[in-house]
């Protein structure tokens, strides 16, 4: 660390007098300038006698050796680095085993929070059997933990919440035997540093499930969204809130799922935007009761924080385009934060939607 520079008052006009030579001056005013301190605070439990290092390019830093970090309060591991450059990086484990994913890079000026993984790639599932609500039918929720969860116990997560979870991880289970493979697309967001970790929650649909999903009575088949979003917002989300590490706000809380689903996450966030401000429309069923949700999206008081609404443009429905591209426009039209896309050649159901998956999650959840 640098030390600081105490000048007596001799001294100071002793500095005055050298103005004469202003290149010097002005080279060193300019490495000054140039130079900031960065800082890197790995999070991490290494455990007693281990410690956590750094290598990298630049500051200091090589790819052969690392440089071990001082170790503080919470498992914290803090390195400062003298740079005016970028510098790559990648934290170590005993200097010897490499966190997953890809590199880091600090700035100049900047503090870099790393909460790093050093011994799993996968994320694990946990069944939750036989949830009950009053008023709605028992249910099995299935939990989808991050790679980090067992491993790095500082760190928390955002949350999705998920419909039809039978069609999310298990082929054997999905709708047509075509699964939206979930986890493998977590895993491989993790892996890649293009989705960043989170919990997923997926609930189990029933036989109730028309009515359920729907907002409104739609000539009386409908209307039981209300329940079921109270369901999640004040019954579910609450428990693991309390249970597991989870970033409870808004901001880190969606909710996503297609079809019927989808038009219940729309709902969702417009009759609870306090709870979940990131939604996911999957191939949402907008012609609902005479598209009855574009014209609540229209006039929501509360925007998203984030929408991803999507389609495709093929089978005999044409994947309801027309509609949905009025609902993305209603969100545009708010001024909300929305990704919108058309795949083409897609038609309605979980083979297409496990192929747009991943760029929803992306985009939703930000990368790692």
């Amino acid at each position: 660390m640098t030390r600081p520079i105490w000048l007596s008052t001799s001294l100071l006009v002793a500095a005055c007098a050298v103005a004469d030579a202003p290149e010097t001056a002005g080279h060193e005013a300019a490495h000054l300038e140039r130079s900031a301190r960065a800082t890197v605070i790995v999070h991490y439990p290494a455990g007693w006698g281990h410690r956590i290092a750094l290598r990298g390019s630049g500051a200091g830093l090589g790819w052969s050796a690392g440089r071990v970090a001082s170790n503080g309060e919470g498992d914290t591991w803090t390195l400062a680095l003298d740079t005016d450059a970028p510098v790559e990086l990648k934290p170590l484990y005993d200097d010897e085993v490499w966190s997953k994913g890809p590199n880091y890079t600090v700035a100049p000026g900047q503090t870099l929070d790393v909460w790093p993984v050093f011994f799993h790639d996968r994320g694990r599932l946990e069944r939750r059997v036989r949830w009950h609500a009053d008023g709605l039918q028992d249910r099995d929720v299935v939990l989808y933990l991050p790679p980090s969860y067992d491993e790095n116990w500082h760190e928390r997560y955002p949350v999705v919440y998920m419909h039809d979870g039978q069609n999310l991880f298990d082929g054997g289970a999905a709708f047509g035997g075509v699964s939206w493979d979930v986890a493998g697309a977590m895993d491989r967001g993790f892996e890649g540093a293009s989705i960043h970790e989170a919990i997923v929650v997926a609930l189990d649909n029933t036989s109730a499930r028309m009515w359920e999903y729907t907002p409104t009575s739609g000539g009386g088949a409908g209307g039981g969204a209300p329940r079921y979003v109270r369901f999640i917002a004040d019954e579910v989300k609450p428990v693991l809130d309390r249970e597991l590490r989870t970033l409870p706000a808004r901001e880190h809380t969606g909710i996503m799922g297609s079809s019927l689903g989808g038009l219940v996450s729309a709902y969702a966030g417009v009759a609870r935007p306090e709870t979940f401000g990131l939604v996911g429309a999957v191939s949402p069923s907008t012609w609902w009761d005479n598209t009855w949700i574009i014209g609540q999206v229209a006039g929501a008081p509360t925007l998203p924080v984030k929408v991803y609404v999507d389609s495709g443009d093929s089978g005999s429905s044409q994947d309801g385009m027309a509609n949905t591209a009025r609902l993305a426009q209603a969100y545009r039209d708010r001024g909300a934060p929305l990704f919108y896309t058309v795949q083409q050649g897609a038609m309605h159901n979980e083979w297409w939607w496990r192929q747009r998956l991943p760029g929803a999650l992306g985009y939703l959840l930000g990368p790692r």
